[in-house]
């Protein structure tokens, strides 16, 4: 039969979404997302969910928590391994499919976590509070004299990385040798790995145009509903691109046109990101993104041994 698990990864708007809803269809397997902000309640419009979901489909890793609650990737990681135990014990296969490249990571390969990353705790709220209170450099300077080697790996504005590098140290564990073991850990789970290529300049231009749908199907009234419904700091605190930005605007501090720029412009850089954290993992296939869906799916259903 080939393959069981199958990951379609790569930065946003490359098609993997339309390629795994086409080959669940067809091979009637399910689509586990590995997408770190599609499982907030709520965030539909900002995350893509309108467009990369199907109700034909069985979906799973979408809608688990509301903005305000904790979540992290060692609850993914619990949740997504029980998620592929029964789908392939049901039918044989199923597709991951996402750009959070940590979710992927912690779903398929041999990632432990400590205490504290499975559930919201004092030391992280904490944390958080000072940074609203003080600013990012508060918090970093914590950690650098706690643990100045982690600190030097983290950038002070990166509060959510420096928080969670203090909640290590918090439990005897350092960042640092985290990080350089990080590149050791094993599979856990096999899978095929997908990703598709495409000119940089075609990215770039699919990135615009799905932020000008998300403005068409209503970003705005989402986001004013979401801060109507007292989640203004969830959703500010999880740095989803396209919230902060139309919450800027809401504010009265640019114009909905500098708004659109911004995320346009965030979206791109964060295509970037994940574009260098793939690229590291010498497991992925590369395929054309240029070829249309259909001859990209069937290359990715040969490549998975599902012919």
């Amino acid at each position: 039969m080939g393959a069981e698990v199958l990951a379609l990864v790569g930065p946003t708007c490359s098609g993997k979404s339309a390629v795994a809803l086409a080959l669940a269809r067809r091979f009637d397997c399910a689509v586990l997302s590995a997408d770190s902000m599609q499982v907030y309640w709520g965030m539909d419009i900002g995350t893509g969910k309108v467009f990369d979901a199907s109700d034909d489909v069985r979906m799973y890793g979408i809608d688990l928590v509301q903005p305000g609650e904790a979540y992290s990737a060692a609850l993914y990681q619990e949740y997504g391994r029980q998620v592929i135990s029964r789908e392939l014990a049901a039918c044989g296969r199923i597709i991951v499919c996402g750009g959070t490249g940590f979710y992927v990571r912690a779903l398929l390969d041999g990632m432990e976590f400590a205490p504290g990353e499975q559930e919201d705790n004092p030391i992280r709220e904490r944390y958080f509070a000072l940074a609203r209170e003080s600013g990012p450099m508060a918090v970093w300077q914590e950690l650098n004299r706690l643990d100045a080697e982690s600190a030097a790996l983290v950038h002070p504005n990166n509060v959510k990385r420096v928080i969670r590098a203090l909640e290590m140290v918090a439990v005897g564990e350092s960042y640092a040798r985290r990080a350089e073991a990080f590149g050791a850990i094993e599979e856990a789970i096999p899978a095929t790995y997908v990703a598709f290529e495409l000119p940089r300049e075609t990215l770039y231009e699919r990135i615009d145009d799905r932020v000008d749908r998300m403005m068409a199907c209503g970003l705005v009234d989402e986001v004013r509903g979401l801060v109507d419904a007292g989640l203004r700091d969830a959703i500010t605190s999880r740095q989803a691109i396209g919230y902060k930005e139309i919450i800027a605007y809401l504010d009265g501090h640019c114009s909905l046109e500098e708004a659109i720029a911004a995320i346009k412009q965030a979206t791109r850089r964060y295509a970037k990101r994940q574009l260098s954290w793939f690229r590291r993992d010498v497991r992925i296939s590369w395929l054309d993104g240029m070829a249309s869906e259909k001859d990209r799916a069937a290359a990715v259903a040969r490549l998975c041994g599902w012919e």
